[in-house]
């Protein structure tokens, strides 16, 4: 039998164990696309997901990125402090029409804000948008499919 204040250890450590935010590889995935162009993103949609973002990452793969998926229309701001990769941000809309893109130097407390209010940021490796043409106006398909945001 489990002594009580084991018990109680045990339900800390996986209460605190849930609260962490979500580790590389631990991002439920989905494809969207960008005119002809394919993407797999990682989608951040809960709160620890959405701190931890890209942090920490070494390397990203060309078509790869991550999607943050907010609660609620806002003009959402982004930043870099603990994210070692230059990267790009497509803030979209509802449907997923981009409304600007910014780009993002690493380990940097700047923030990078929506210019009107948003439901998504898509975030790419630095220069990916521009190397396509995707500007603003343009849309990214299947964010209709992400996880509904927590």
């Amino acid at each position: 039998m489990i002594k009580p204040i084991w018990r109680w250890l045990a339900g800390l450590f996986v209460a605190g164990c849930l609260a962490l935010p979500a580790a590389a590889g631990d991002f439920p995935q989905i494809e969207l696309s960008a005119g002809f162009y394919r993407i797999e993103a990682e989608v951040a949609f809960n709160q620890p997901m959405r701190m931890q973002g890209l942090m920490q990452r070494q390397s990203m793969a060309t078509n790869h990125g991550m999607l943050f998926v907010f609660p609620q229309r806002a003009r959402h701001c982004m930043w870099m402090k603990n994210t070692l990769l230059p990267l790009s941000v497509a803030f979209l809309d509802d449907e997923g029409r981009v409304l600007n893109i910014e780009d993002m130097e690493p380990q940097t407390e700047s923030n990078h804000c929506a210019a009107q209010p948003a439901r998504f940021a898509l975030e790419m490796n630095r220069g990916w948008f521009a190397g396509r043409g995707i500007s603003p106006g343009a849309r990214i398909a299947g964010v209709e499919r992400s996880p509904r945001p927590q």
